[in-house]
């Protein structure tokens, strides 16, 4: 008969099949770290086994959301839950689940490398726009293979583990109340067990783990990347989003500590055309001149004309990104609107009038147009391109040659910037052009007659890197010809950054660290500048190089002219905001500020926070006002 002994069978067998997925979920843990410990900085073997300890907790929260229905089916009291064809049925509600979640993990063991993060519901989002998802995948199973054979084998493996222990059959079925209320005693403690797994524990206080309680066990922010998931990343975040009012302080301390409203009245106004170049991955760390100050031992530069155009440009070598992704460059450069945790772009709060470069532009009567050499629509581009109110879009369509798609992302860096330079010789001006470049990018390859002419350096993008710099030499070779090419500032920045190969860029804040250069034929620009700068700083700078009489929204500053407002960066990253401003670098997490640093100190090695002083708690108050101010425009529609 079923006796309380064989109920307790059922009960083990399901809490060995969890037991499995803690295994696996330890095991890809070590594998994410050892494709990405370049970038973790863990000191030894006991650090790492204590962060995966930590990670337990967040293991067990994606496991006990993956096996919710598995579990449920494995207590209920259900005659014949020991027969082979529902322990068939529990079998593929157990395997589809759990495989599908744990495939994610390997995700990470690349696109780490990218985003400096565990992937989250937002890369998803991000793909939206994408129309060539399919050729982007194989692209990644070609390139990546080891992990997708990893990814099989480990999963063939548990699946095997699983099939290895199985119920004993019972001799005889009879019903009896024993069975009854050991089934119902047995679910009420699975069920209490399951609520506390998912929460924590069954305190009223406790909110449920997101994803910044990771850092509570991290002595470095990049060590909560460790203890996360890449399952608990993304089911914390479907159907969330970041954008909340926050309220660190109340409406007059907040404008003592912010400045969105900005008007310079520096230069004379004037229409100069403006070209902006948005590159695609292209790091700071790969560009010579904006690197002579860094003492990196054996550097070596990959980009020969960027280098010697620097030469007569106006060069900020202390500048970084405000996000880690594409659409986050497009939103921070043109628009001075940073992304943190979430994109900007994609959360409900885009499609609302915006001040930026095109709208302010236009004001003065330029013609403004973007391009991108990728599918129109690619990255979410041509959608806020609109919203921002460009005038013209040239994508992969309006160019019209598929002989040069490099078959993965768009046109070739070489003959699109060639094309945006005849459509130019179109304009009457003045105009505002703004090229978004895709060749420096994953899989790393160059036109075929390219092949050997670019350096191969020690990472892939290396090469790339070499022919972008050399379509930009082709460009400047060829508009100088041109009759717009002596009243033109020429901008030249990076969307983010890419593949690490110096130890001085795998620090957690070097990792944001991009280009900003100024370029004007009469070299009115010209020199270099080592304060802090960032993207959202284009915007303003520009606007006050044309002479902009009127007042307008930035939280970024003019590089060139602003004293008022001293140089401060921030962005987002190991599930804190980062701030950089005067002496220190302040981390804080939304609720508390976790760490200060000296502004030299970007590895975020020795935590001067209890040695709090007065400038430390003045950048605190920065940091709290920028990130209030943000929130409350952002989500009020006060962006116009």
């Amino acid at each position: 008969m079923i006796s309380n002994q064989f109920r307790l069978n059922e009960i083990l067998v399901m809490f060995y099949r969890l037991f499995l997925a803690f295994i696996f979920y330890f095991i890809a843990r070590t594998l994410f770290f050892f494709y990405n410990s370049d970038l973790l900085n863990v000191d030894s073997f006991s650090q790492f086994m204590s962060l995966a300890y930590h990670g337990l907790t967040f293991d067990r929260m994606a496991i006990f959301y993956v096996n919710s229905l598995f579990i449920l089916l494995s207590i209920l009291p259900v005659f014949k839950n020991t027969s082979q064809g529902y322990q068939k049925l529990l079998f593929w509600v157990y395997i589809i689940p759990n495989l599908i979640a744990y495939s994610t993990n390997f995700i990470d063991f690349i696109y780490y490398r990218f985003i400096y993060s565990r992937t989250t519901i937002a890369v998803f989002d991000s793909l939206e726009h994408e129309s060539n998802k399919t050729q982007l995948l194989l692209n990644f199973l070609i390139n990546y293979w080891h992990v997708f054979v990893l990814c099989i084998l480990l999963c063939i493996f548990w699946v095997y583990l699983y099939k290895k222990v199985k119920f004993k059959k019972p001799i005889k079925v009879e019903f009896k109340k024993a069975y009854w209320i050991s089934s119902a005693v047995i679910f009420v403690i699975v069920t209490i067990g399951f609520v506390a797994g998912v929460r924590g524990d069954l305190k009223k206080t406790t909110r449920p783990l997101n994803i910044i309680d990771a850092n509570r066990h991290a002595e470095k922010p990049e060590h909560a990347d460790i203890i996360l998931n890449t399952p608990f990343a993304i089911l914390r975040t479907i159907g969330k989003t970041s954008f909340k009012k926050v309220a660190y302080m109340d409406e007059k301390t907040l404008q003592e500590n912010v400045s969105p409203i900005k008007h310079y009245a520096n230069n004379e106004p004037s229409t100069p055309n403006i070209v902006l170049f948005i590159t695609e991955s292209f790091a700071r760390e790969y560009i010579g001149t904006f690197n002579r100050d860094m003492e990196i031992p054996n550097y070596v530069s990959y980009t020969p004309f960027i280098d010697s155009l620097a030469q007569h440009s106006l060069i900020f070598t202390n500048a970084f990104a405000n996000g880690y992704k594409s659409i986050h460059g497009m939103s921070s450069v043109i628009a001075g609107i940073p992304s943190f945790k979430d994109a900007f772009t994609s959360s409900p709060y885009p499609k609302q009038d915006i001040e930026s470069l095109v709208s302010t532009l236009k004001s003065k009567g330029y013609d403004t147009s973007f391009f991108h050499g990728a599918p129109n629509g690619s990255m979410g581009f041509l959608g806020f391109g609109n919203i921002l109110g460009y005038d013209h879009y040239y994508g992969k369509t309006e160019y019209n040659n598929d002989e040069d798609f490099d078959g993965t992302w768009g046109i070739w860096d070489e003959p699109f910037f060639q094309f945006m330079r005849k459509t130019l010789n179109d304009k009457k001006g003045p105009f505002f052009a703004t090229l978004f470049t895709v060749s420096s990018h994953e899989p790393f390859k160059v036109p075929a007659d390219y092949e050997g002419k670019f350096p191969k350096g020690n990472q892939q993008i290396h090469q790339t890197i070499g022919y972008t710099d050399y379509a930009y030499k082709r460009f400047f070779e060829e508009s100088q010809k041109e009759p717009w090419f002596e009243n033109t500032i020429f901008v030249i920045t990076a969307d983010h950054t890419n593949q690490v190969d110096y130890e001085e860029y795998r620090k957690l804040v070097n990792r944001t660290a991009v280009p900003i250069l100024f370029y004007t034929p009469n070299e009115s620009l010209k020199g270099i500048n080592r304060d802090l700068a960032q993207q959202i700083d284009i915007y303003p700078t520009l606007l006050d190089l044309i002479g902009y009489d009127k007042p307008f929204r930035s939280w970024g500053r003019s590089l060139i002219n602003d004293t008022v407002n001293k140089p401060f960066a921030i962005n987002y990253g190991g599930n804190e905001y980062t701030y950089q401003e005067g002496n220190y670098i302040c981390r804080f997490n939304g609720r508390e500020v976790t760490g200060f640093y000296d502004i030299n100190d970007k590895g975020l090695e020795t935590n001067l926070i209890r040695k709090k002083n007065k400038e430390m708690e003045r950048i605190e108050m920065k940091c709290k006002a920028f990130i209030q101010d943000y929130f409350e425009r952002i989500i009020d529609r006060k962006l116009d």
